[in-house]
C-alpha cells in the first residue's frame, strides 16, 4: 500500500512542481490511528506549507485534485482532515489484488530491501561471566535477537556478538568466590569474600572442581592457584550463559573477549592512535582522552597512575576494533543504567570519523517478575535476582521472549507468570499462536472434505469452479481483514529503520485480534463453495503473515495447540 500511495502523489507531485518550482519533501505515509478516517494518510501538505508560503490546507486540495484526475484510480475516496492531512480509502477491487499478490509472492513480498547489503553488528547481552543471566539479560536477549532477524530480513549484512567482559576485578572476584567454596567443601574453614559473589551456583561450579581436580588446591593460598581456580570457573559460567542463551533460541555470531583484546595489544593501540590525533594528554600522573572535544561533558582517564587501564580504554579499543572490522553501522544494546555512557562512547566513535547515524545504542528497562500481580522474591539460585532459566523453565522459551517484546525496550515491563501460563485472550503469545493453530486446524477440516491445495491455490475435488475469486470477500471484517495484512510491510520497514521489535509484536497481536473476530462471526467453511475458497485463501494470507513476523520475533507458529 505505501509504495502505490507514494507513486501516485510523488506522480501529483511532479506535476503540480511545473508550476510550483521547489525542492519536493520526502512522501512520509502513515496509518492513521483512527482507522474510520482512511486506510492511509500523508502530511506532506504540512511539509510544503513553508515552501510554497500557502494554507497546508491549499496545498492538499491541489494535491486532491490532481490525484483524482489520474487514471485509472483505485481511491474509493480521498478526503483532507484538519489543517491538512490527505486520508486515502481504497476500493475493495485494490484489497482483493493485494490480497491475491501475497498469496502468489508470500515471504518475498512482505519484506523490503532497505539494507542493500550494509555491513550492521548488533553487540546484545554481553552479560559478566559471573553470574546466571537474569531476566533482564533475557529481555534484552530477546530485543537483539529480533533486531537481528529484522535487520536481516531487511537486506543489512548482520552480526550478533556478545562481549565479555573477562578482564576485570569481577571475574577475579569470582574466583576468589569459588576458592573460598572450594576450601570449605574439604573442610578448611576459609571465610568467604566479602563482597563475593552468594548464589548456589558458586557451590555447584566448586563441587565441579572439586570432582575434576580433587584436592590439588586444598589449603593452597589463592595467590598460588587463583589463576587456575578463576579460569575453571569463568569458562563453566561461559557454558552456562552460551547454554542458557542457546534453549532461549539466541546464537551469537561472534564472542569477543576484552581479555585478547589486551592480550593482543589492541588496547595500547586504540590509545596510541587517539594520541596520534592528539586527542589524548597526560596529567596528574594519568592519560586523558579529550572527550569534552566532542559531545562528553568531562575528559575521561584511560590509564591511572598506577598504570593500569580503564574499562573505559578497553571500551576504546573494542569500538575501535568493531570499526577495523568494517561495519557500516553499530548498535549497542544496553541495560538503561548504562545511560550516562553514551556520549562516552559516542565520542570515541566520532574520534574514529564515525559519523553520528551510524552508532546507536538502544537502552533496555526493568522487567518486574510477578506472579497473581504480586511482586516475585529474590531467586535462591541467583542469590539477588530471577534467572532467565527459571522463568523459560517455568513457562518456555516462546512465551517468555514473545512478553520480553510486548514493549517498547526503553519501557518498564511487568511480566506475570500466572497470566503467561493461561491458555487465554489475556496471555498475548498464546492469543497469536491460537490464531496460526486454529487456521491450520481449518485447513486439515478443509482436506477431510476434499478440498486441498494445488500450485499454491486452494481446489475443491470433483468441483467445476477453477481458482479462486477473491472478490466473493465482500464482508466489512473481510476486507478489514485483507486491510491489516496489507499493512504487514510497512510495520515492518517501519521497525526495521526504527530498530523497534515491538512493532511487529503488536502488529500480531491487532491482527490475531481481527481474524479472531472475523472467524467467530463467520463461517470459514460453508455450503457456497465459491466463497469457501474465498475465506480460506484469505485465512492462508493470515497464516503468512502470522508465521513471518512469529520468524522475526523468533517464536514457534504450532500447527496444533
Amino acid at each position: 500500500m505505501k509504495q502505490d500511495i507514494i507513486d501516485r502523489v510523488q506522480k501529483a507531485l511532479e506535476s503540480l512542481n511545473a508550476g510550483w518550482g521547489v525542492t519536493l519533501p520526502d512522501i512520509e505515509v502513515e496509518i492513521p490511528r483512527d482507522e474510520s478516517v482512511g486506510d492511509i494518510a500523508i502530511t506532506v501538505a504540512m511539509r510544503l506549507a513553508r515552501l510554497l508560503k500557502k494554507p497546508p490546507r491549499k496545498i492538499a486540495e491541489e494535491i486532491v485534485a490532481e490525484i483524482t484526475g489520474q487514471q485509472p484510480g483505485f481511491f474509493e475516496n480521498v478526503d483532507i482532515a484538519g489543517p491538512g492531512f490527505i486520508n486515502f480509502r481504497f476500493k475493495q477491487e485494490y484489497f482483493h489484488k493485494g490480497l491475491q499478490a501475497l498469496l502468489e509472492e508470500e515471504h518475498s513480498s512482505l519484506r523490503s530491501d532497505i539494507g542493500k547489503g550494509a555491513r550492521i553488528q548488533v553487540e546484545f547481552v554481553s552479560a559478566n561471566p559471573t553470574g546466571p543471566l537474569h531476566i533482564g539479560h533475557g529481555r534484552g536477549a530477546a530485543v537483539g535477537s529480533a533486531l537481528c532477524n529484522i535487520l536481516k530480513a531487511a537486506g543489512y549484512d548482520v552480526q550478533k556478538e556478545f562481549y565479555i567482559n573477562d578482564a576485570g576485578l569481577q571475574v577475579k572476584l569470582l574466583g576468589r568466590s569459588v576458592y573460598a567454596r572450594y576450601q570449605q567443601l574439604h573442610g578448611n574453614d576459609v571465610p568467604f569474600p566479602e563482597d563475593g559473589y552468594k548464589g548456589d551456583y558458586i557451590a555447584d561450579i566448586a563441587k565441579d572442581l572439586q570432582k575434576n581436580d580433587g584436592d590439588l588446591y586444598l589449603k593452597v593460598p589463592f595467590d598460588e592457584c587463583g589463576e587456575a581456580v578463576t579460569d575453571h570457573a569463568y569458562k563453566m559460567m561461559l557454558a552456562n550463559l552460551e547454554s542458557d542463551l542457546k534453549d532461549f533460541g539466541v546464537v551469537f555470531d561472534n564472542w569477543q573477549s576484552e581479555k585478547e583484546l589486551h592480550e593482543q595489544g589492541k588496547v595500547e593501540g586504540a590509545i596510541n592512535a587517539l594520541r596520534a590525533k592528539d586527542l589524548i594528554y597526560d596529567k596528574d600522573g594519568a592519560v586523558w582522552f579529550s572527550s569534552t572535544r566532542f559531545e562528553d561533558d568531562k575528559d575521561r582517564v584511560v590509564k591511572k597512575q598506577d598504570g593500569e587501564y580503564t574499562y573505559f580504554a578497553s571500551d576504546i579499543c573494542y569500538h575501535k576494533d568493531k570499526l577495523d572490522r568494517g561495519f557500516d553501522t553499530i548498535i549497542d544494546i544496553w541495560g538503561a543504567d548504562h545511560h550516562g555512557y553514551i556520549p562516552r562512547i559516542r565520542s570515541v566513535l566520532e574520534a574514529f570519523d564515525l559519523p553520528k547515524e551510524k552508532f546507536r545504542v538502544i537502552l533496555i528497562q526493568m522487567v518486574s517478575l510477578l506472579r497473581h500481580g504480586v511482586p516475585v522474591q529474590m531467586s535462591k539460585r541467583a542469590g539477588a535476582f530471577i534467572t532467565l532459566r527459571e522463568v523459560i523453565d517455568e513457562v518456555g522459551p516462546d512465551i517468555t521472549k514473545f512478553i520480553f517484546l510486548t514493549r517498547k525496550a526503553d519501557s518498564q515491563l511487568e511480566f506475570d507468570i500466572d497470566v503467561a501460563k493461561e491458555q487465554s485472550a489475556e496471555n498475548p503469545v498464546f492469543y497469536v499462536q491460537y490464531a496460526y493453530a486454529r487456521i491450520s486446524s481449518l485447513f486439515r477440516l478443509a482436506e477431510e472434505k476434499g478440498i486441498g491445495i494445488q500450485n499454491s491455490k486452494f481446489k475443491i475435488q470433483n468441483s467445476e469452479i477453477e481458482g479462486t475469486d477473491l472478490a466473493a470477500l465482500i464482508e466489512p471484517e473481510e476486507i478489514l481483514l485483507v486491510k491489516k495484512l496489507l499493512q504487514y510491510p510497512m510495520v515492518f520497514e517501519g521497525a526495521a529503520l526504527a530498530c523497534e521489535p515491538h512493532r511487529i509484536t503488536y502488529y500480531l497481536q491487532e491482527l490475531a485480534g481481527v481474524f479472531h473476530a472475523y472467524y467467530y462471526k463467520h463461517r470459514i467453511i460453508t455450503e457456497d463453495n465459491r466463497l469457501t475458497l474465498a475465506r480460506l485463501s484469505l485465512c492462508r494470507g493470515v497464516k503468512i503473515v502470522l508465521d513471518e513476523g512469529l520468524k522475526i520475533l523468533g517464536v514457534s507458529a504450532p500447527e496444533r495447540m
